[in-house]
């Protein structure tokens, strides 16, 4: 083999090998696999908060309470075939809810349990008069969960999957069901 040669295979193979990599908008929609992504978790997290928020139910509990309710995320299950990150899909819920100024905010089981360990620690470090008190908690009216679900139909080299989201938003206190709501995303994959 020829050094003409072999220095023409070498610049081919590293060219071929090359990566682009260029920056886009976190807000730009673009699905490479067919699967769920940033860009279906945005969609229907936005939503359904929408949809709930705007509810007569949820207005009529509103009222009722005399002030904003109180919502805290919980679960919200994925029953789909597909790994979906759980947490940043509940975080989605969180600042959609959060940014409507609809309803307050609670923190959820985890991160509560954090602050407690603080407040407890700040009980023996901090001064008497900085220290943070028990018994000061904001409680949720409202807790939010649910589950997603896909059906998936394949027939040669096409597949369809339905991407279902149910939600519940109910009162903690009477287990009565203030909203209750369902989006579905589907998506047509060819190969």
């Amino acid at each position: 083999m020829t050094r003409s040669l072999l220095f023409f295979l070498t610049v081919l193979i590293s060219i071929s090998c090359s990566r682009s990599v260029s920056r886009i908008s976190p807000d730009q929609q673009i699905d490479l696999s067919g699967r769920w992504n940033d860009s279906d978790s945005r969609m229907v997290a936005q939503k359904m908060i929408n949809d709930f928020l705007a509810s007569d139910k949820f207005k009529d509990y509103s009222k009722s309470l005399n002030k904003k309710p109180s919502i805290i995320v919980g679960l919200i299950r994925n029953k789909t075939s597909e790994h979906i990150d759980a947490d940043n899909y509940i975080k989605k819920f969180e600042l959609a809810i959060y940014n409507s100024n609809s309803a307050d905010l609670v923190e959820s089981d985890n991160f509560r349990d954090k602050l407690r360990l603080e407040r407890a620690e700040q009980q023996d470090f901090a001064s008497s008069n900085t220290a943070s008190q028990w018994g000061k908690e904001q409680g949720a009216n409202l807790m939010l969960f649910g589950e997603m679900t896909s059906e998936t139909d394949v027939y040669n080299n096409k597949k369809v999957v339905n991407y279902v989201t149910t939600l519940f938003l109910t009162d903690i206190e009477t287990n009565k069901r203030i909203w209750y709501g369902q989006e579905e995303i589907k998506k047509f994959i060819k190969n």
